[in-house]
Formats: structure tokens, C-alpha cells, sequence
């Protein structure tokens, strides 16, 4: 019993209220997030677009997300992280609802890149809030319980959405819109306005020793900070990484001989690989240094793909998968952690939605050049997936220390103490 308790104040003890309700906001709209993953089969069933042109419109929302990010850290600085929330949920419901009426398919397209906007601006907000109300020293905990919410909710919309597909593709909207509107229930009624009041112009012009002090407040700080931006694109080439799964790896078993059915196996092991162990993440990694442990997940990531250059079975895929869902299990608390600690106070929202600019980036550079290289490489593509990654490794262990240095540097200043919103 002393075991089990010690067990959960490791993993989820010291947490603010306010964390479990942002916490169950998310889970609560990732679970319902599920309309999306049957989009292109809704527009080539039930409104009969061609293949062509559905992937138009897929395109068409992610590239809306890619917008919705940045749109996003701005607001979530200058409204705020509650209103940016609300605003982004109940904006998303009244779109679900429209586009699971809509039969002309110009105006789906423009609906379903609305629609990315308002899917992609929570997650900026989300994260921002997470840091204004979590201590530093128990963030990399909340950090983990966040990627843990986000993937078990990803599960049960995988589960629901084909449950309702198999009914009706306008109740699958409509369940969507409902589940994005009890999500702005919860915060509108739980959560308060976590933006710290002392977050404004000066949190990015005072103290010395910081390469941001000094300059105008804005998305331009987080695009043009060099020890960030290093940041970002090691997180862009693990996010690169990743994509593999869902976008090459799915090819590569059927040139191999292996049926769908093999890749949802693979897949559905990776899910339950981080519902059952993500938890147990933070004891595991806490007493070691963030840049040592990116460079661990990253090698993880880089051997598992990898070695996919070796397999043609379907229990070489099943170990490999293992093997890189570890990695990506590992990576997640020292991410976030990394992201929250380089930014200022003033603009935690906007450097996150710079930092989330890697995902939508990602999901098109992986499918586009790994197509490419799988058709040209063979094989032979798995082991420059796994050059890179280890790349990327490398690149850790140099950029680490440098970021260790100013995130304590910024640490030692004295500074104004924060105090949130409560309105």
C-alpha cells in the first residue's frame, strides 16, 4: 500500500485543481476529436468527392491547423488562455454541426479548414495554462499526464468513431460537436483565467543574461530565438520520426505482404504501450537531466525505425514498434518541460504554438519525402530514418547544456512574482 501511494504522488501527486480540470478538458475533447479520421471516407461515400479531392480538403484542414496554432499563441497572450479556450471549442461545435450538413463541397473545404483553426488552438492554450498553475518542479509530472490524456483519448475516439461511422456519418458529427461543447462546459465552469497578470512587456525586457531580454513582445521573439528555434527543429525531426508509423510503415507491410489487419496490430500495440506505461514515465526519468533523456528517446526512435530495414515479418514489426513507442513515451514530460522553460512568461502561448507548427510540418515533410525515398531506397529508406534520428541524437547531447545554462540563468534572476487570473 505504502508502495502504491508513493507510486502515485510520483506520478500525479502535488497537482493543482485547476490541472485536473484543464486535464479533463483535454481528455474530453481529444476523446471526441473523431469526425476528422473519417472525413476523407464521409466525403468520398456520402458526398461523393473523388479521391483527388477529398485529399484536397484533408489538406485543406491541416493546413488550417498550421494557421490555428499561431492564431492561437497570440490569442491565448493577449485574451488569454480561457478565452482562447472557449472561443476555440465553441467555434469548433458550430462548425461540426455545419459540416455535417453541408453538401456542396466548396463549402465543405472552407469548413474543414476552419474547422483545423479551431482544432488546433486549444493545444497552445492548453499547455500555457498547464504551466501558469503547475510548480516548475511538478510540471514534467503534469507534462506526462497531458501526453497520457491526449493518447488514451485518441484511443477511445478511434473506438467511437468507427462505432458511429458504422450508424450514421451525421451522428458521428454530431457526437463530435457535443463532446466539443461539454468540453467548454468544463472550463467555462472549472477553469479559471490562469494568465499571469505580471505577464506583459516587461516580462521580456528585464534581466540580464537572457538572449530574448530586451526585445519587443511578440511571435518575431519566439521565431527568431536561436537557442529555441535549435530546440524546435530536434523536436521537428522526432516528430518526423514518428510519422513514419502512420504514413511509410503502412507501405512497407504491404510490399512486404502484411494486410491491414498487421498494421492495426502493430498500432494498436504502440496505444496500449503508452495507456498502461506512460504512467509510470516520471520515476524513471526524473533524476536524470532532460537533454540526456531526449537523446535516449530519440536513439529509441531512430533504432526501432531502423531496424525496419531488417524486417519482413510481423513480430519484427511488433518489437520495432515496442522499441520507438518507448522512445516517444520517454520524450513527451522532458518536451514539454524544455518548451515551458525557454519561453517568457509573456509569450508562453505563442512559443508553444511555434513549437506545435512541428507536428502539421511533420505529417507533410514524413509522407511527402518518405514516399519518395521508400520508392527510390527501398529499404534501404529505414536506415537514413535511422541516420537522422540518431542525428538528432547527437544534436541533443551538443544543444543541452547551453539550454540548461540560460533556463537557470533565468531561474536566478529575481523577477516579479506571477500571479493569475481568477476572473
Amino acid at each position: 500500500m505504502r508502495g502504491l501511494r508513493r507510486w502515485w504522488d510520483d506520478t500525479a501527486g502535488g497537482l493543482p485543481a485547476v490541472f485536473w480540470y484543464l486535464w479533463t478538458g483535454l481528455l474530453v475533447n481529444r476523446a471526441g476529436a473523431f469526425a476528422v479520421l473519417f472525413l476523407p471516407l464521409w466525403l468520398t461515400e456520402e458526398r461523393g468527392a473523388g479521391e483527388s479531392l477529398a485529399g484536397a480538403v484533408v489538406g485543406a484542414y491541416g493546413a488550417g491547423g498550421a494557421v490555428g496554432v499561431l492564431l492561437a499563441g497570440v490569442l491565448a497572450d493577449r485574451w488569454g488562455r480561457r478565452a482562447t479556450l472557449l472561443a476555440a471549442h465553441l467555434v469548433a461545435a458550430g462548425l461540426m454541426l455545419a459540416l455535417a450538413f453541408s453538401t456542396h463541397l466548396a463549402l465543405i473545404a472552407v469548413l474543414a479548414a476552419l474547422v483545423g483553426i479551431a482544432h488546433s488552438m486549444p493545444s497552445p492554450a492548453f499547455v500555457a495554462a498547464i504551466v501558469d498553475v503547475v510548480p516548475e518542479h511538478r510540471r514534467s509530472r503534469a507534462f506526462n499526464l497531458q501526453f497520457w490524456a491526449f493518447n488514451l483519448g485518441m484511443a477511445v475516439a478511434s473506438l467511437l468513431a468507427g462505432l458511429l461511422a458504422e450508424a450514421s456519418f451525421v451522428a458521428l458529427f454530431l457526437v463530435d460537436a457535443a463532446a466539443t461543447l461539454a468540453a467548454a462546459v468544463l472550463i467555462a465552469g472549472k477553469v479559471p483565467e490562469t494568465l499571469p497578470r505580471a505577464a506583459g512587456p516587461r516580462a521580456t525586457r528585464s534581466g540580464g543574461g537572457d538572449p530574448v531580454a530586451g526585445r519587443r513582445p511578440g511571435l518575431a521573439t519566439a521565431l527568431t530565438d536561436g537557442t529555441f528555434l535549435v530546440f524546435v527543429g530536434l523536436t521537428f525531426v522526432l516528430a518526423v520520426l514518428t510519422m513514419q508509423a502512420s504514413t511509410i510503415m503502412p507501405l512497407a507491410m504491404r510490399a512486404d505482404g502484411l494486410g491491414p489487419s498487421a498494421y492495426g496490430t502493430v498500432v494498436a500495440l504502440g496505444g496500449a504501450l503508452i495507456v498502461v506505461g506512460q504512467l509510470f514515465v516520471p520515476r524513471l526519468i526524473d533524476r536524470h537531466r532532460a537533454h540526456h533523456v531526449l537523446a535516449v528517446s530519440t536513439g529509441l526512435l531512430a533504432l526501432g525505425f531502423g531496424a525496419l530495414a531488417y524486417a519482413d515479418l510481423l513480430p519484427v514489426y511488433l518489437l520495432a514498434a515496442v522499441v520507438w513507442t518507448v522512445g516517444s513515451m520517454l520524450a513527451a514530460p522532458p518536451n514539454a518541460q524544455i518548451n515551458a522553460d525557454l519561453a517568457p512568461p509573456a509569450l508562453r502561448a505563442r512559443y508553444q504554438s511555434v513549437f506545435y507548427l512541428t507536428f502539421p510540418a511533420a505529417s507533410f515533410v514524413a509522407p511527402t519525402l518518405g514516399g519518395v525515398s521508400l520508392e527510390h531506397l527501398g529499404e534501404r529508406h529505414w536506415l537514413l530514418v535511422g541516420a537522422l534520428g540518431l542525428l538528432a541524437t547527437a544534436g541533443h547531447l551538443l544543444a543541452g547544456p547551453s539550454r540548461e545554462r540560460r533556463v537557470a540563468a533565468r531561474a536566478a534572476r529575481p523577477t516579479t512574482p506571477e500571479r493569475a487570473r481568477v476572473g
